[in-house]
């Protein structure tokens, strides 16, 4: 058992992450933003393979990738301390000690990409977030991929258009220095998401594996826009 974990007789490591993966399920049955369960069982997957390939602790990231999401602001009309204190009332609900449920809560707190983003236009944007340990890179990383390749494509779409958002208006600029508050506000197309987000990600990986992984998926976004501004513009 890890160390942080009390009340081993009551409920051991499997039965914990079986109740969440049960309490996510429920929580993200009816989202269809492109952060909804599938995207959650995607980032678990990638984490714990990425977590294995950097020897970190197997139980922390499985149970911060399953809640990763489960508290983000958008979720909350985009008060992120109330996404955080909803995930810790179901944290406090299992037997794991208050050392772990703040342990998972830091990490949670710093996964979002927003948070790298510079809080106004005259400071210089971040380019990482505070924290390192193994199992916040696994779980980050294995995140930021699934807003990449043709998943991320897929699921920038999904997100614009249940916010009725336009594809793309050349009238609309890019915003390619957005800040934190213009990157919880906007509503440009989603097009330009590309170039807010998807396309900066492949330089902000922090693992081995990650890194490998987002060459490939930045590739198909490059060839994804070369040939919608292609099409967009009528060229055969």
């Amino acid at each position: 058992m890890s160390k942080f974990l009390l009340n081993e007789k009551i409920m051991n490591k499997e039965e914990i992450i079986k109740k969440t993966e049960d309490f996510v399920r429920k929580t993200f049955q009816k989202e269809s933003t492109g952060h909804d369960w599938w995207h959650t069982h995607r980032v678990r997957i990638l984490a714990k393979k990425i977590a294995r390939d950097e020897d970190a602790d197997l139980f922390i990231v499985d149970i911060v990738a399953l809640l990763h999401d489960v508290g983000d602001y958008k979720f909350f009309k985009g008060d992120e301390r109330a996404g955080l204190l909803f995930v810790k009332k179901w944290l406090s609900s299992l037997e794991i000690s208050e050392a772990l449920i703040e342990r998972i809560l830091e990490i949670i707190s710093k996964i979002s990409f927003k948070n790298t983003l510079p809080k106004s236009k005259n400071q210089k944007n971040k380019k990482f977030v505070q924290i390192l340990s193994k199992e916040f890179m696994a779980v980050c990383d294995a995140d930021r991929l699934d807003a990449m390749g043709a998943i991320g494509i897929a699921r920038t779409f999904t997100y614009g258009g249940f916010y009725r958002r336009q594809i793309y208006n050349p009238k609309i600029n890019l915003n390619k220095n957005i800040t934190q508050e213009e990157y919880k506000t906007t509503e440009a197309p989603s097009i330009n998401h590309f170039y807010e987000k998807l396309l900066k990600l492949k330089s902000m990986m922090y693992t081995k594996l990650g890194k490998k992984i987002a060459k490939k998926r930045h590739r198909f976004l490059n060839l994804y826009l070369k040939e919608f501004f292609k099409e967009w513009k009528g060229k055969l």
